[in-house]
């Protein structure tokens, strides 16, 4: 996620970017992507289909969880509104660190994100497989302190890195079809 002040960077290359993290001596062996499907809000919906193409295009392989529908009422007019909760997404990045771990997928795994949720399937990584290490590359102004003290090792995203791992504006894809960068994140 990326905070304000950052639009311009939300057609963000995740491969080039890994690849603009990743030391000399260290290989790359896939990069996954977790979200969830915007809905309710088509002109969403059609740039976050757009974004998820491009990082396919990239080879970046696409997770998904789903948001559950809530309602919000305010205590003092009683006014109900609908709120959307992203669900399964930290579940999943658990489950596929574990497992890939499991399988002896990497020695390194990078995660970037400065959720705290994921400290438990970090510290069990690290408990488990004493040789595995969880790295993290926090986005800006993400930073977290226990995600900091159980990962071996971390840094914070910069906002050079972020715009030298843009997308072009315009992407074609295999099949020819090409891939506008949204006209709002220009």
């Amino acid at each position: 996620m990326l905070e304000a002040g950052f639009n311009n960077c939300k057609w963000l290359n995740i491969s080039l970017l890994t690849k603009n993290l990743l030391q000399a001596n260290q290989d790359l062996q896939g990069i996954k992507y977790f979200t969830s499907r915007v809905s309710n809000n088509p002109d969403k919906q059609k740039r976050q289909s757009t974004y998820i193409e491009a990082l396919e295009s990239v080879g970046v392989k696409i997770y998904y969880g789903h948001y559950q529908r809530d309602t919000v009422e305010c205590s003092r007019c009683g006014n109900i509104w609908p709120k959307f909760n992203e669900k399964m997404t930290d579940v999943n990045i658990a489950t596929h660190m574990l497992n890939d771990a499991y399988q002896d997928k990497y020695d390194m795994a990078m995660l970037v994100s400065g959720d705290s949720d994921l400290v438990p399937p970090i510290r069990t990584i690290h408990e488990i497989f004493k040789t595995k290490r969880v790295f993290i590359a926090f986005p800006p102004k993400r930073h977290n302190n226990s995600v900091s003290l159980v990962a071996k090792g971390s840094l914070t995203i910069g906002r050079k890195k972020l715009v030298d791992s843009q997308f072009d504006n315009d992407i074609t894809k295999s099949d020819g079809y090409i891939l506008k960068k949204p006209k709002e994140w220009l």
